[in-house]
């Protein structure tokens, strides 16, 4: 078992002697686990393809399921890609740095092992001192996924990346809770129009907007199914799960929650009967409506308001690792509208199901 290091450093000024000595880790071909402003990330040279491989048996990640490349300069996309469409340099523009990742055709450069073979990559800047200062350092992209055990809920925060790789990666450099809470938007350029391939902290409204275009959302990028091939991260396997069993209520008209909140309780009241520890991950808006389940022994976490979303994904992993903490056995969620970053959102809770719906 390695010891895993861990480097305290402020998000604004991050330590340079900090950067300098988690750069070297990774130069050596380490595994340095990064914070991002949306989740964090555990991070290799992009050009280091043993090191790469090694971020797969550490997560114990399936081969086939690529990862992404950050960045901290727009010429290493040009390094990592073999041509840019138009809409690259679009969208690089408008939201780099920031949580968006674009799908392009790749360079002869990037190992087989950072795309899993297929002819594009996964390529984002992240909108966090430390990622670009930690990138700068090592003078190479960093290729990364999130810092968790496959298929657990993403890390957003140091204390998270511990608790699943401690001992099995030599640094983590720990800058407090992450921004977002929810991981990058990524859209596939090579498509016409592009395809979302993954919801996001970025809306896809906003894409579109700069894009001028529609942007196909398919199924999988609803997280309604499984995609058949994992052309970027989070499109096939059950991903963001708690170890607690989980069903998702939807509706199709939010502006009647008690009707939500009624198959919700019902739910959980059945598997309590049952002898399961139940919690509930619900809103601001219908805690009220669980009283007689609480006084059954329901557990109850708002994920905040229905009012600011923010708020919802960026707790979101937070809550279903506190399920699992606290012992729960059983998850009923509540859905939110799959607008702005509610389609991430529902993306989210779905793939933790395992796709286990209910919709009223």
């Amino acid at each position: 078992m390695l010891k895993t290091r861990v480097w305290r450093v402020d998000a604004a000024r991050p330590d340079p002697s900090a950067i300098r000595e988690a750069a070297e880790v990774l130069r050596g071909g380490g595994l340095v686990a990064f914070p991002t402003e949306t989740v964090y990330g555990l991070g290799a040279d992009a050009y280091n393809a043993s090191a790469v491989r090694r971020i797969f048996e550490v997560k114990g990640r399936p081969p086939d399921n690529p990862l992404i490349v950050h960045i901290s300069r727009l010429e290493q996309l040009e390094e990592l890609a073999s041509s840019l469409p138009p809409a690259a340099e679009e969208l690089a523009r408008a939201f780099w740095p920031g949580p968006l990742t674009i799908v392009v055709p790749r360079s002869p450069r990037v190992p087989d092992e950072v795309t899993a073979s297929l002819p594009k990559v996964a390529v984002r800047m992240p909108a966090h001192k430390v990622a670009l200062a930690l990138i700068e350092e090592l003078g190479s992209p960093i290729a990364a996924p999130s810092a968790n055990l496959s298929g657990r809920p993403s890390p957003t925060s140091a204390e998270h990346v511990l608790r699943d790789l401690g001992g099995r990666v030599e640094g983590i450099l720990d800058a407090g809770d992450t921004l977002y809470g929810v991981e990058s938007t990524i859209v596939d350029l090579t498509s016409e129009p592009p395809v979302l391939l993954r919801p996001g902290a970025l809306p896809l409204e906003r894409i579109e907007h700069v894009l001028g275009v529609k942007v196909s959302v398919p199924e999988f990028a609803r997280g309604l199914r499984e995609a058949e091939v994992a052309l970027a991260p989070g499109m096939r396997y059950r991903h963001y799960a708690p170890r607690a069993a989980m069903v998702v209520v939807e509706s199709s008209d939010y502006g009647d929650l008690a009707r939500v909140a009624r198959t919700v309780a019902r739910l959980a009241l059945e598997e309590v009967r049952r002898g399961r520890r139940v919690c509930v991950l619900c809103t601001d808006e219908t805690l009220g409506y669980y009283s007689e389940a609480a006084a059954e022994g329901v557990g109850l976490k708002s994920l905040g308001t229905r009012e600011d979303p923010f708020t919802i994904a960026r707790n979101l992993f937070r809550r279903l690792r506190e399920v699992d903490d606290e012992g729960y056995e059983f998850v009923v969620a509540e859905g939110v509208e799959e607008r702005g970053l509610g389609l991430a959102i529902m993306n989210r809770l779905r793939k933790a199901s395992g796709f286990n719906i209910i919709r009223v």
